[in-house]
């Protein structure tokens, strides 16, 4: 239980309310703000304006999946207000307390740092990529079908990236029957892709294995899939980035060629906002627990 604790909400997506509603079921004193044209109720959840106050009492302030942008505007559907986090409003943070984002750009690292305030990239954490690759390898799933003419089941597919998101993508492609190879860079990978039953090759040779594939799946948030490999890729295949934004493809090249080339960063939120936010609510009500404990114990 999180009784007395002090959760305070800005903006975000869909996501978010599966979050707000399980921490108010935990007994968090939950304040959001951004929510105004939300026709949801929450028992026990108070609605606020961004005012400096509520930051003074704050033990827990969970900002959307990108928390703000460079200049600190905050992304929220649920309202037609501008909403921008402060550096003075971060400064009146208790020192105890916890900024928690999926993943944050240099504009609130630097100001969390500064004020010494703790942040916690949801994102980064190993969990929550695991568990967040099955609603993305579903949702590129979706986008495969949608694009082509052809089925999963017997099409060649490559993925690039045996990471925590590759991995999940290529077994489901594997399980609709789908030939898969996979691209890596290390050798230890190369060995594990084999074992699982991929047909494995290194990067360096992604040119001359694209040759006759249906779709490419992208994991690598570099610049990988060049102008140098859509020019050996089939005008009929698809590309799918799912590495985040700006993706790891050149969109104007395949543009020129006609290859169809798809940037998907959080697919999560688009295609299963509530599992989305079913996951992130345990890792958070487990985060918030342990902070919650270690001031506690003068941590």
């Amino acid at each position: 239980m999180l009784t007395g604790v002090q959760v305070v909400f800005i903006g975000g997506d869909a996501r978010q309310l599966e979050i707000i509603r399980q921490l108010a079921e935990l007994d968090a004193s939950v304040t959001i703000v951004g929510f105004d044209q939300l026709q949801n109720s929450f028992h026990g959840v108070v609605r606020s304006g961004l005012n400096d106050s509520l930051f003074e009492t704050t033990d827990a302030l969970i900002l959307p999946a990108v928390g703000t942008d460079d200049q600190g505007m905050i992304n929220a559907i649920f309202t037609s207000e501008e909403l921008k986090l402060t550096e003075q409003q971060v400064a009146l943070l208790p020192k105890s307390s916890c900024v928690y984002t999926g993943m944050a750009k240099p504009y609130l690292r630097e100001i969390c740092a500064k004020h010494q305030i703790k942040l916690v990239e949801l994102f980064d954490r190993d969990d929550v990529a695991i568990y967040n690759s099955i609603p993305t390898a579903e949702g590129a799933l979706m986008m495969a079908i949608q694009n082509t003419d052809i089925t999963i089941h017997g099409s060649q597919c490559v993925v690039l990236g045996l990471g925590r998101t590759g991995f999940t993508m290529a077994r489901s492609l594997q399980a609709l029957g789908a030939k898969v190879k996979m691209g890596v860079r290390r050798s230890e990978h190369f060995a594990r892709a084999f074992e699982l039953g991929f047909e494995p090759f290194y990067i360096k040779d992604l040119a001359a294995q694209v040759a006759n594939i249906d779709l490419l799946f992208n994991t690598i948030p570099t610049m990988i899939v060049t102008a140098q490999i859509i020019a050996n890729i089939p005008n009929r295949a698809v590309i799918i980035d799912l590495a985040s934004s700006p993706g790891g493809t050149d969109f104007r090249f395949a543009e020129k060629r006609g290859v169809k080339a798809l940037l998907a960063p959080g697919l999560p939120g688009i295609v299963a906002p509530k599992t989305a936010g079913r996951i992130m609510a345990g890792i958070l009500n487990q985060l918030i627990a342990e902070q919650v404990q270690e001031r506690g114990n003068g941590a």
